[in-house]
């Protein structure tokens, strides 16, 4: 009779921490959805050199009429450099640039693709900005929560390893194609990139 309480018991915990654990995924994605949600007026801007007298604000207006976006100062709401979260990485700290509103920010991006698919040899770079020395290439990206952006690294790694031609980012989402003429795949998660293997 004992035996059959303690396994009623241990049955019904078993059963409750897999809802517990279902109860805290669906919890844990909300979370990122929001960290994501909160980043939308945002963009990334990576490998800008560093100064020490350097006005991000004008860094950010020199790139806008490199790629001919009208933008003024006032629809730039916020600009900062941001920690590395590697002290190892010897790339310039990344900034973080916040527009008034999504649609502005989507702009931006848009503006920078048409650049650079204008002119492949000569993509945004230092040099565009007014800084002497070796060209170093600049990327700007959506800014991505901590989650997303550790799923484009490894969404980037895996197509490498993996022949896949394409990985891209929209609307917070990492998207990966094998070639031109394959669907485009959402990478949701890493179990995602597990199943793609």
């Amino acid at each position: 009779m004992a035996i059959n309480t303690y396994q009623d018991t241990l049955g019904r915990l078993y059963k409750e921490k897999d809802q517990m654990s279902t109860t805290v995924q669906d919890l844990l994605t909300r979370i990122q959805v929001i960290e994501q949600h909160s980043r939308y007026n945002n963009i990334e801007i990576q490998c800008v050199p560093e100064h020490k007298q350097e006005n991000l604000v004008s860094t950010v207006m020199q790139i806008s009429k490199v790629i001919s976006c009208n933008l003024n100062e006032t629809d730039i709401h916020h600009c900062t450099r941001v920690a590395k979260s590697n002290r190892e990485d010897k790339r310039p700290r990344a900034i973080v640039v916040k527009f008034a509103t999504p649609r502005l920010r989507d702009t931006f991006l848009a503006k920078t693709i048409k650049f650079n698919k204008a002119n492949p040899k000569d993509k945004i770079n230092s040099s565009h900005i007014g800084i002497g020395g070796n060209k170093t290439p600049i990327f700007i990206l959506e800014h991505l929560s901590p989650i997303n952006k550790k799923l484009h690294a490894t969404a980037r790694q895996m197509a490498k390893e993996k022949g896949f031609k394409f990985v891209w980012i929209k609307q917070g989402r990492v998207f990966m194609r094998k070639s031109e003429t394959d669907q485009s795949i959402y990478v949701k998660n890493l179990d995602t990139l597990k199943n793609i293997i």
